[in-house]
């Protein structure tokens, strides 16, 4: 063998992992629990390792960057705008949805089948919970759970409080400097198998979920996927120029990676690693990307959104029932704001499409319809929503730079 023979990138192997995982699983389609009893437990594997190593690296790299920051004003402002952009691009998002499904008519033509729908929707928490639920009331049990949101109120006390020590919180920052190297070079462990993760997350899939089930639920995957593209094309590529001038080709070549990974494995938190790596590569400063990234793992969900406005009006068509003008608004706003709080895990969608159709008086008993082909549809709006938090990063990064240099010109 040549010396100089080029090594298979990660990227081609994944791709290579997602493609003989599709085939497999387009051959194993009547022998599904082949698929499901011996190649899943490998990908469940895999997840599990990308799950236990999550939580040090979302806890560690937040506070890194607030560490990296120096200033508790400066990542006020930075927070500020990423939660201001998350909450501007999810309610696009769910519009988009709404405005194709009613084009498209995603519901006409759907047959109800004789038997019963049943869905069990679990009770969403009210606002004031929601709000109380962030702030834990203890420090282990989060991390345990993998509580993201009270993961993150811990990781922002924490750093605040390293600098705010001043001299005496210098050790407690190398420690969460070399904690931090080191969850990332296990990360990087993890990702090595990646290729093989892939092939066994999507396998199952396919073989339990083939062409023949989705052809009568074919219109909504397809509604959604058109809006998830047209979304992360139209949305992402305007806001990533217009803030950081870096063109749409180059955004998305460099997001390969991270997009083809949340496709396989429908985990948004699970995506992070690879999200630091490509924001970085495409300009965003590491601290910025630190204390971005993960907060829009847990609060971003565009492609979540684009998923709830199809699903709602193709549910609201298939029971015979006009939604007003008013209602479709109310969709809007309780997409928006429900977007906060959910975990980044696969299935996370289902219990926020419980609360937007409550929200408007639709029959949850109507999720019932999608249920089964969820995973087809979260594999599409994972990537949108990693995407988003990405592009927030550039974006939020760059503002933060024009900022700068404005304040240095002044002051020089």
């Amino acid at each position: 063998m040549e010396k100089s023979k080029k090594k298979i990138s990660l990227t081609l192997q994944i791709t290579i992992g997602l493609v003989l995982g599709i085939i497999v699983g387009l051959l194993l389609q009547n022998n599904a629990n082949i698929a499901t009893d011996y190649i899943k437990p490998i990908g469940t594997i895999y997840l599990n390792l990308i799950k236990m190593i999550v939580v040090p690296v979302v806890l560690l790299s937040i506070i890194q960057g607030i560490i990296s920051l120096k200033d508790i004003r400066k990542v006020g402002s930075i927070g500020v705008r990423t939660i201001v952009y998350y909450l501007c691009t999810t309610a696009v998002a769910v519009t988009i949805g709404l405005v194709f499904a009613n084009i498209m008519k995603v519901g006409a033509g759907y047959v109800l089948g004789e038997g019963e729908l049943s869905y069990t929707a679990s009770a969403a928490p009210s606002f004031i919970d929601t709000i109380v639920n962030i702030f834990p009331s203890n420090a282990v049990t989060p991390l345990a759970n993998a509580t993201m949101l009270q993961v993150i109120v811990i990781a922002l006390f924490f750093g605040f409080g390293i600098i705010l020590a001043g001299d005496k919180g210098t050790i407690a920052g190398n420690v969460v400097e070399s904690f931090a190297e080191v969850s990332f070079k296990i990360m990087e462990m993890i990702i090595r198998i990646s290729p093989l993760g892939v092939f066994a997350l999507i396998c199952p899939v396919v073989a339990s979920n083939g062409p023949a089930v989705l052809l009568p639920l074919l219109k909504v995957i397809l509604v959604a996927y058109v809006g998830y593209i047209i979304h992360a094309i139209i949305v992402y590529s305007s806001t990533v120029k217009a803030f950081s001038g870096i063109s749409p080709f180059k955004f998305f070549k460099g997001m390969v990676r991270p997009m083809m990974f949340a496709f396989s494995s429908a985990s948004s938190v699970g995506v992070l690693p690879f999200n630091l790596e490509a924001t970085q590569k495409l300009g965003a400063r590491k601290e910025v990307a630190s204390f971005v990234l993960p907060l829009g793992a847990t609060i971003n969900m565009d492609g979540t959104a684009i998923y709830q406005g199809v699903c709602a009006i193709f549910i609201a068509e298939i029971f015979g029932i006009e939604l007003a003008f008013t209602q479709q608004l109310t969709i809007i706003l309780t997409a928006t704001l429900a977007s906060i709080g959910t975990a980044g895990v696969p299935g996370s969608g289902m219990i926020m499409l419980a609360m937007v159709l409550q929200s408007v008086g639709l029959p949850v008993e109507g999720i019932a319809l999608v249920a089964g082909i969820d995973r087809i549809l979260d594999m599409g709006r994972t990537v949108v929503n990693i995407t988003g938090d990405a592009a927030c990063a550039i974006c939020v990064d760059a503002m933060d730079k024009k900022r700068e240099a404005k304040r240095n010109k002044i002051a020089g």
